[in-house]
C-alpha cells in the first residue's frame, strides 16, 4: 500500500504534467495573440485621412474608432496571456503549499482542496490548485480540525474539516510532509524564518497565521488598525490584503485604485516585488513626502532627513505639536468657513504688465453671489465671471497698437502657424487684418486664461499667512503652552522660510486642506483602499486631511506606537484620535504581538529597552545574545565594526550598521570604506543593494536584515528618554545577530537591560 508521501507525490508529478500542456498551449495563444496585434498595427496603414466633406470627415473618424477598439481587445489579449504566463511560471515552481479535506453537508464522502498562490484547473470547475484567496481556502488559516464555517459571496457555509496538511515542494519533489491541527506547523515556520534576509521582501502566504489572516480577508471595517511589535507580519499581511482585496473585488476595483504610503522610498524599493510575486499589479506607492510634493510643486517641503534631525525644542516644538492636533484642523474649517463672509485674499489680473481687474474686483466679485454659494461654488462662480471678462477685452485689444506692430511683423512661418486650418482666402484686407489681430490677441490671452481656470488669482500664501495670524482668535494657545508672543515669532519664522520658497512639515499638510477648502475639492473619489504604514509617525491632522483627500476610501493603519520615532509621545493618543475620524461601530482594532523576525535573544533585549511598552511574544527561534562592547573611539569602533563584518560574511550573513544622523553614516563610511565593501545609503530615493550598507536610523523603518550594528550607543549620543523608541527600531531590525557600540560611556537606555540578556565583550 502506498504511504502518503507516495500518493502525494504522484499527484503532484499528475499535476505538474497538465501544468506544462498548460504552458505549451499559452505559448501557442502568446503568439496568436501578438501576430493579431502585429496585424492590427499593419492595418493603420490602410486608415486614409479625408477632410473634403462632412460625411468624409466621419468616415475617417469611424475608421480610427474601429482599429482603436481592434487594437484594445488584441492588448487586452496580449495581456491576459502574459499574465496566464506569469502565473503558470510560478505554479510550476511550486503549485500548491496546503491540503484540505473537507466534507459538505450531503456530501458521500470528503473533497481534497490543494492551495496554492492561483487557481488552476484542466477542465470546467475541475480545480486543481484552488487561490489562497478563495473563500474556501480561509478554512485552512482559521480552523481547527472538526466543524467549520467560512464567509463566501453566497453566505456563511457550514462543513466538517477531517485533514490539515502542508507541504515543502522543490524542484518538484515533496520535501516535507506533514499532518496538522494548526494553521501552520512551528517547523515550516521556523525553516521560512530562518532564511537570510535580501534586498527584497517575499511574499508569505504559505506561512500565514491565523491573527495575520484576520487582517487579510477583512472586508467589513470602514479602517483596520493594527498594532503589531516589530517583525509580527503587519507589513506582509497588509500586502498579502492589498493582493486578497483585489482578487475580492475582480472587475470593480483596479490596483490604481489601491493606495500606500509608505514610510521611505527604500521601503517601497524593498517590497515592490510582493504583488508581482502574486499575480498582481503594483498598487500606488508614494511616501506622504512624495504625495505633498506632487501637490505643491513649485514649494521645497522639509525633508525626512531635516525633519529628523532638527530636534525642535520649547516654544518652537510646542507650536509643532499644536499644527498636528485634531483641533488645529477644525479651526482650519471654522476659518475657511469665515471666508465666504470676508477676508479673502487674490491677486489682480494683469495683461502685458497692465492690471486689467484689480484686486478688488476680483474680490468684490466673489463676495457678489448670496449666502447660498459656499466657498467651491463661490469659486467657480468667480472664475466663470473672470474669464467672460477677459474674453470680453478681445475685441477693444484688437484696436490696439502692439496688435498692429506685431501683424506686421510677421514672417511667413509665423503667419501659416497662426493661421493653421483657418482658411486662407479673404474679401478683403480689413477681414485678414481682424482675422489675424483677434488669434494673436486670444493666443496672448491665453496664459491668463489658463491662469484663471487653475485658480491663479487666489493668492494662497497670503491666505495661509492670514490664516496663522487670527489662530490665537480661534484657539486657546494656552492650552498649549503657548503664549501670542510665541505664536507671532512663529508666524515670522515660517514667513521667512515662504520667501525662500519653503515650506515646513508642520505646515505642509494644513496649507494644502487650505486651498482644498477654498477650492471646494471633494477628494480623490476613484480611491477606494488606502493602507498607511508607519502610522505611529502621522499627526492627527495629517490623518484627518488624508481621510478627507480620500473620501470613498477604505482605510488600513499598521504601525509599532514603541517605534514613533518622528511624534514620539503624542502617538499613544492615536487610537482615540481615530474614534473621532472613524465610526467605532465600523472601525476594528488587531494587536499582533507576536515577533517573527528576531531571535528569542534579539526580541528579549529590544523589549527591555521600552517601559511599558505594548507586549512582545518571541517566536521560539534560538541565536546567539546581542554583544555590547564600550570602545574608546570611533577608530576603535570602526575596528570592532569590521571585525563582526567578515564573521557575518563568513556566516553568510549581510549587515547593517546603522547610525542615529546621515552625518555618523558619512563618518562610519571613510572610515570603513577603504578596508571593506560597503554602501552607504544617504537618501531615502536610493536603492537598496545587496551587501554590506551604512544608514541612518529614520531610513530604516520597516527594513529587517541579517545582523544589525549599532554604531555608537554612548550616553553622550542616546541621552533622552524621547530617544527610546528610536534605540528600539534599531535593535528591533536584526535577524539573527545584533551588535551594539558604544563610545566610553553606554547609553542609559541601554544600561538598564538587564545583564543576563546580553553579552559585554572587552
Amino acid at each position: 500500500m502506498d504511504t502518503p508521501y507516495e500518493i502525494e507525490q504522484t499527484r503532484l508529478d499528475n499535476v505538474l504534467v497538465k501544468i506544462q500542456d498548460a504552458i505549451v498551449a499559452n505559448q501557442a495563444d502568446l503568439q496568436k495573440a501578438a501576430n493579431n496585434k502585429a496585424d492590427v498595427d499593419d492595418g493603420w496603414k490602410d486608415v486614409r485621412i479625408k477632410a473634403g466633406t462632412y460625411s468624409s470627415l466621419f468616415e475617417t473618424a469611424m475608421g480610427v474608432r474601429q482599429q482603436q477598439q481592434m487594437l484594445q481587445e488584441r492588448e487586452l489579449a496580449v495581456n491576459t496571456a502574459e499574465h496566464q504566463a506569469d502565473v503558470l511560471q510560478r505554479l510550476k515552481q511550486r503549485p500548491y503549499f496546503a491540503r484540505i479535506d473537507i466534507q459538505e453537508p450531503g456530501a458521500d464522502k470528503p473533497e481534497a482542496i490543494y492551495i496554492g498562490l492561483a487557481s488552476f484547473s484542466d477542465g470546467v470547475d475541475n480545480f486543481l490548485i484552488y487561490d489562497w484567496r478563495a473563500p474556501i481556502s480561509s478554512v485552512y488559516y482559521d480552523a481547527n480540525l472538526g466543524p467549520v464555517e467560512y464567509e463566501t459571496p453566497d453566505g456563511v457555509q457550514k462543513a466538517d474539516l477531517q485533514l490539515k496538511r502542508q507541504f515543502q515542494i522543490e524542484d518538484g519533489t515533496i520535501i516535507t510532509l506533514f499532518d496538522t491541527n494548526e494553521t501552520v506547523g512551528d517547523q515550516l515556520l521556523l525553516n521560512a524564518l530562518a532564511g537570510e534576509s535580501s534586498t527584497k521582501m517575499k511574499s508569505i502566504v504559505t506561512t500565514i497565521q491565523k491573527e495575520q489572516n484576520k487582517i487579510i480577508r477583512n472586508t467589513a471595517a470602514e479602517l483596520l488598525f493594527v498594532q503589531g511589535a516589530a517583525g509580527s507580519g503587519k507589513t506582509s499581511a497588509v500586502l498579502q490584503r492589498v493582493a486578497f482585496l483585489l482578487y475580492r473585488y475582480r472587475g470593480r476595483i483596479n490596483a490604481g485604485q489601491v493606495v500606500m504610503f509608505s514610510p521611505n522610498q527604500l521601503f517601497n524599493d524593498y517590497i515592490d516585488q510582493v504583488l508581482p510575486e502574486l499575480g498582481e499589479q503594483n498598487m500606488v506607492q508614494m511616501t506622504y513626502y512624495q504625495y505633498a510634493s506632487r501637490r505643491l510643486p513649485k514649494l521645497q517641503l522639509e525633508t525626512l532627513q531635516e525633519r529628523f534631525e532638527a530636534q525642535a525644542t520649547g516654544a518652537v516644538k510646542q507650536i509643532i505639536d499644536l499644527k498636528g492636533t485634531s483641533r488645529y484642523f477644525k479651526a482650519m474649517e471654522e476659518y475657511a468657513q469665515s471666508l465666504n463672509q470676508a477676508e479673502i485674499r487674490v491677486r489682480p489680473i494683469k495683461f502685458r504688465g497692465e492690471e486689467i481687474i484689480s484686486k478688488e474686483q476680483v474680490a468684490a466679485i466673489y463676495y457678489s453671489f448670496n449666502e447660498n454659494y459656499n466657498l467651491g461654488n463661490r469659486l467657480q462662480a468667480t472664475k466663470e465671471r473672470l474669464l467672460k471678462m477677459v474674453q470680453g477685452r478681445i475685441g477693444s485689444e484688437m484696436q490696439k497698437t502692439w496688435v498692429e506692430d506685431t501683424v506686421q511683423a510677421l514672417s511667413k512661418e509665423e503667419y501659416d502657424s497662426l493661421l493653421g486650418d483657418n482658411p486662407r482666402e479673404f474679401k478683403s484686407d480689413d477681414q485678414e487684418f481682424k482675422t489675424l489681430a483677434k488669434l494673436i490677441v486670444t493666443q496672448e490671452l491665453a496664459p491668463i486664461m489658463r491662469g484663471i481656470s487653475r485658480n491663479r488669482f487666489i493668492n494662497i500664501n497670503n491666505q495661509f499667512v492670514h490664516f496663522l495670524q487670527t489662530v490665537p482668535t480661534l484657539i486657546n494657545l494656552a492650552d498649549y503652552g503657548l503664549t501670542e508672543q510665541e505664536w507671532t515669532e512663529g508666524i515670522k519664522a515660517t514667513v521667512k522660510m515662504m520667501r525662500q520658497g519653503e515650506l515646513a512639515l508642520a505646515d505642509m499638510t494644513p496649507f494644502m486642506f487650505l486651498f482644498d477648502l477654498i477650492k471646494g475639492s471633494r477628494g480623490e473619489r476613484d480611491i477606494r483602499f488606502v493602507f498607511i504604514d508607519e502610522i505611529q509617525d502621522y499627526t492627527p491632522f495629517q490623518l484627518a486631511f488624508l481621510k478627507f483627500a480620500f473620501p470613498r476610501a477604505r482605510f488600513t493603519m499598521l504601525g509599532d506606537l514603541n517605534q514613533a520615532i518622528f511624534t514620539k509621545e503624542n502617538a499613544v493618543s492615536l487610537q482615540s484620535e481615530l474614534t473621532n475620524l472613524f465610526d467605532p461601530a465600523k472601525s476594528e482594532y488587531i494587536q499582533l504581538t507576536q515577533t517573527y523576525r528576531s531571535t528569542q535573544q534579539i526580541t528579549d533585549y529590544s523589549k527591555a529597552i521600552l517601559i511599558d511598552g505594548a507586549k512582545i511574544d518571541a517566536f521560539e527561534r534560538t541565536g546567539d545574545l546581542p554583544k555590547v562592547q564600550i570602545l574608546a573611539d570611533d577608530a576603535t569602533m570602526a575596528q570592532a565594526a569590521l571585525a563582526q563584518l567578515q564573521a557575518n560574511i563568513a556566516e553568510g550573513e549581510t549587515t547593517a550598521i546603522i547610525t542615529k544622523t546621515l552625518a555618523e553614516a558619512e563618518l562610519v563610511y571613510d572610515l570603513l570604506r577603504d578596508q571593506t565593501d560597503v554602501t552607504i545609503i544617504r537618501t531615502e530615493n536610493q536603492r537598496l543593494v545587496p551587501g554590506t550598507i551604512i544608514v541612518p536610523a529614520y531610513l530604516a523603518k520597516g527594513l529587517e536584515f541579517d545582523a544589525v550594528i549599532m554604531w555608537d550607543a554612548s550616553a553622550q549620543n542616546y541621552h533622552g528618554d524621547d530617544e527610546r523608541q528610536l534605540v528600539y527600531t534599531i535593535a528591533s531590525r536584526a535577524m539573527h545577530q545584533l551588535t551594539v557600540l558604544a563610545k566610553q560611556t553606554l547609553s542609559p537606555l541601554l544600561a538598564a537591560v538587564p545583564a543576563e540578556l546580553y553579552i559585554e565583550e572587552k
